[in-house]
């Protein structure tokens, strides 16, 4: 089993490229058109409606955002040059002159007062949305076109990075634009190098290049993304000649890809897969006695899940169903990152502990379960569900995988339909997952927003609070792993790997550089020489 801190020694090889690298563009190949075959089904044209990446990636090409993170995760300038704290309650941020939007008007602070505020006050996104970003923010103001002042309710040394995540929308006039103008409407506006030309929902996304973009000419005329869920039908396109590009490939498929003569990128992800149980309900669909008989929900108690941990075979799943393109997990980000815990390393199972637990608990024939999780979303993981039946067997726990396309899937957890499913997040750094993934469902907060499972810990979620008042460094570092350390000790999700993105490109292309956070997008990419 890969374990340990490859994260950190694969990021320092990566390919450095900045975002000027990522616009700049090579002679006669900016006539071409660039073909990407994407996992990411665009769900929406509004930017700020949903937090996932098929939405971050796709419409990084059109939006923008303040501030960017690199490819190791510090911030750089995007549409803000510089920022700085004027006091505990107030930050300042300086704007990038001759910057315009697609329709030729002038990007200024106005436009990012209209974002922040759409965020805050008006939209009214699902769970996993946008809000607890701008959550502390009490008010925004512009002083002058080019700059922003944004006053927070209370301490908020992390504003920066989460304005990283956030994309910044031209004012198109009185009031906001709704979510459903956007989808049916006039083509979005961004200052991206690259502008809307047609959309099929979960078929096809069309761009053309922004000649006029401030980072310079982008490398490729024109971008076509053809959204195809399905692993093995990406990789035949690839293989065929249909794409240039082909992302989410499974591991399992890389060696017969490099003998037809494709390149491989990959690196690992600031991302984690894990099991997240319901511990809320009384009763949960799809876990039964082993006769079938309803039976009071058993993720509610620590015991339970702790055992289903110890039960469950990392091992297998990094090595054989990721062919080694990953690491073991035991919790939010790979070890070595800032705020991490180094008490926390992955284990190998345990099974007769582990059914010794389940035992105590109260279940010493185990259960029934249904293990619900995604197909084709990320690399291994039905192949994963099915592993990890064969692991929980040996405790006495029977599970039945159930696996659908992504959105079907995402329907289904969304109302209830599983008890324990398999799951996969990104961030822009560790506390940003533990605030959405484990802190206590809070709207007024902005916290829990992919805590689906609906887990509360008291103790945890004021040991965060505390760590995100701290200003970045040793200390902010050290109080976030301690809150990991409190919270993981309570098992409300079972950490099992952190994946490698796998992406394949053909000879149309001359170099891909990989982000840590699984983007897939045409300024990553340069066209081959002729």
């Amino acid at each position: 089993m890969k374990q340990g801190n490859s994260f950190c020694s694969l990021l320092l090889s990566a390919l450095l490229i900045s975002l000027a690298a990522w616009s700049v563009l090579s002679g006669p190949a900016q006539a071409q058109e660039l073909r990407i075959a994407t996992s990411y089904k665009l769900m929406t044209l509004d930017p700020h409606y949903a937090n996932l990446n098929e939405n971050t990636s796709l419409l990084s090409h059109i939006y923008e955002r303040l501030v960017y993170q690199d490819e190791h995760l510090d911030l750089k300038p995007g549409l803000s040059v510089s920022w700085r704290a004027t006091s505990d309650t107030q930050w300042e941020f300086k704007l990038r002159q001759n910057v315009r939007f697609h329709d030729g008007s002038p990007f200024t602070a106005d436009d990012v007062v209209y974002t922040i505020e759409r965020i805050r006050d008006f939209l009214n996104s699902p769970t996993g949305g946008f809000r607890s970003y701008v959550s502390g923010i009490k008010a925004v103001s512009a002083p002058d076109p080019l700059t922003v002042v944004i006053d927070t309710n209370g301490n908020v040394p992390n504003l920066p990075l989460s304005l990283s995540s956030i994309f910044v929308m031209h004012r198109p006039g009185p009031g906001f634009q709704t979510t459903e103008e956007l989808n049916s409407g006039s083509p979005p506006v961004g200052t991206g190098p690259y502008r809307f030309e047609s959309w099929s929902s979960g078929e096809m996304l069309k761009l053309t290049r922004n000649d006029d973009y401030w980072g310079g000419k982008p490398a490729w005329s024109a971008v076509t993304f053809r959204i195809i869920e399905n692993p093995a039908a990406r990789v035949a396109a690839l293989t065929t000649g249909d794409v240039d590009i082909a992302d989410a490939i499974p591991a399992r498929d890389v060696a017969s890809l490099k003998q037809r003569g494709a390149r491989i990128a990959s690196i690992s992800a600031a991302r984690i897969n894990f099991l997240q149980f319901d511990v809320e309900r009384a009763t949960l669909p799809g876990v039964t006695s082993k006769s079938g008989e309803q039976i009071a929900n058993p993720f509610k108690d620590p015991s339970v899940r702790r055992a289903l941990a110890m039960a469950t075979d990392r091992g297998i799943l990094v090595d054989k169903i990721l062919a080694g393109y990953g690491t073991a997990a035991a919790q939010a980000f790979p070890g070595g990152l800032p705020g991490t815990s180094v008490n926390l390393k992955p284990e190998s199972p345990h099974y007769d502990k582990a059914k010794a637990l389940l035992a105590k608990a109260g279940f010493p024939n185990g259960f029934n379960v249904v293990l619900a999780g995604p197909t084709g979303r990320y690399p291994g993981d039905s192949e994963s569900l099915q592993a990890i039946a064969q692991s929980w067997a040996r405790i006495g726990v029977a599970v039945q995988p159930a696996v659908f396309p992504f959105s079907v899937f995402n329907t289904k957890r969304a109302s209830g339909d599983y008890g324990v499913w398999y799951g996969g997040t990104s961030g822009e750094a560790v506390d940003i997952i533990l605030h959405a993934l484990l802190a206590s469902p809070n709207t007024e907060r902005g916290t829990g927003a992919l805590n689906f499972g609906h887990y509360r810990n008291d103790a945890f979620d004021a040991m965060l609070a505390k760590a995100e008042s701290i200003q970045e460094g040793p200390e902010r570092n050290k109080a976030l792993a301690d809150a990991t350390d409190v919270v993981m000790a309570d098992q409300p999700i079972i950490p099992l790997y952190h994946f490698h993105h796998i992406v394949g490109y053909g000879p149309r292309v001359g170099s891909y550089a990989m982000h840590p956070r699984g983007w897939t997008t045409a300024m990553q990419t340069l066209p081959a020489t002729e």
